[in-house]
């Protein structure tokens, strides 16, 4: 892998993964259209670890507040607007339906879930429904209203994101906006709720990556990733944050069928490069 090619998939791997707009759509049309080939395990852990790197510096207060609620309960002062235990324990929570699911589900994820044909419908389709979401939507409430019901619902949402073109990020804003959050408050929640998952499929994919010992090679185009993947992701947070304090998601809703009919017209008419 060139360093060019590392810090296109960087950029395109941490915007996708923060913007509801879905990640495999993405990394399966770039290297199609510039003949690429697949970037690897390897790469896939440089850039996880990179967008984990950006929440965890985003989010860095709340991070903290988090871990502290957890250990005594108590925010670090009267600034918090939310209780931190209780809303560890909601991100615990919500965790879990995707963890289960990813383990009852493995193979078939890793297989069959890449047909580009249902990566493009689920493209379409939880793009409609993150629209008529925002629309129906109440907004009213904020991330300290957070309850282990929402939770789990939202966690369940999250586990749909197992198949490919559904976007972690989109389904779990969908959920939360459902249920009434507002929209900067839906993606606090869901920015989140993505360090977990993050960061148990980094040590997932890193065990079996250095399993089979990596290439010394890829060292370099895997420690540009990493860097390009996270400062990328903090700008792409910050971003859609200040842009969802002012507008609401019918952007994101319209790419996301535009890209879902542009895999449906690529791969079902054999477009691309070398065709």
């Amino acid at each position: 892998m060139t360093s060019l090619q590392a810090v296109v998939l960087a950029i395109v791997q941490a915007v996708t993964e923060f913007l509801p707009i879905s990640s495999s759509g993405h990394l399966i049309l770039v290297p199609r259209f510039l003949g690429w080939p697949d970037q690897g395990l390897a790469f896939d852990v440089a850039t996880h670890a990179g967008t984990l790197l950006a929440v965890l510096v985003y989010f860095r207060n709340d991070v903290i507040d988090l871990i502290q609620g957890i250990l005594t309960g108590k925010p670090r002062s009267i600034h918090v607007d939310f209780a931190p235990r209780p809303l560890a324990w909601a991100i615990v929570l919500a965790t879990i339906p995707a963890g289960v699911a990813g383990l009852l589900f493995k193979d078939w994820i890793a297989g069959e879930a890449r047909n580009p044909i249902l990566i493009a419908c689920t493209a379409i389709f939880y793009g409609l429904l993150l629209g008529w979401a925002d629309k129906r939507g109440e907004k009213y409430r904020e991330i300290g209203s957070m309850t282990a019901g929402i939770a789990l619902f939202i966690g369940v949402a999250q586990a749909l994101a197992l198949v490919p073109g559904t976007s972690r990020s989109g389904i779990t804003m969908t959920a939360a906006l459902l249920v009434g959050f507002t929209r900067p408050a839906a993606a606090r929640f869901s920015f989140l709720l993505s360090i977990p998952v993050t960061a148990a499929a980094c040590a997932v994919e890193a065990v079996d990556v250095f399993q089979g010992a990596v290439d010394p090679g890829q060292y370099g185009p895997m420690a540009l990733a990493l860097v390009v993947s996270a400062v990328a992701g903090y700008l792409v947070i910050a971003g859609l944050l200040a842009w969802l304090r002012r507008q609401p998601m019918t952007v994101f809703v319209v790419y996301r069928v535009i890209l879902g009919l542009v895999i449906l017209a690529t791969f079902g008419l054999g477009l691309g490069a070398g065709d």
